[in-house]
């Protein structure tokens, strides 16, 4: 089952920092669209960035804006979130997943982002003092 592995969540205080890293075994990643997604207790599951298979073209929640990065290691067959500037309500689990059609990043924002597959189990960020 092809599926992807996230890492790098904890528990961090407000303001604080973490990078979230996305691998994948056994498959290329440099053929999809790979996208950051988060899930909190009692709420939807939320799109946070989203990066192009190139690496040329990112998009993000506006909620994320200024505060959050993402980037691509095609030789590393690994997708990573920066996060700064942490806030409470950042506390979520968070999940990546590809698209191969597209392979950009169009047709996706925080409330619909279709075609996207081998979602991972997640990795839980805690944003607490």
């Amino acid at each position: 089952q092809l599926q992807l592995v996230e890492s790098g969540g904890g528990l961090v205080q407000p303001g604080g920092s973490l990078r979230l890293s996305c691998a994948a075994s056994g498959f290329t990643l440099d053929d999809s669209a790979v996208g950051w997604f988060r899930q909190a207790p009692g709420k939807e599951r939320e799109g946070v960035s989203c990066i192009s298979s190139s690496g040329g073209s990112t998009n993000y929640a506006d909620a994320v804006k200024g505060r959050f990065a993402i980037s691509r290691d095609n030789a590393k067959n690994t997708i990573y979130l920066h996060m700064n500037s942490l806030k409470p309500e950042d506390t979520a689990v968070y999940y990546c997943a590809r698209r191969m059609v597209p392979r950009i990043c169009t047709y996706w924002s925080s409330s619909s982002f279709p075609g996207f597959v081998s979602w991972g189990q997640g990795t839980q960020v805690t944003v607490s003092s």
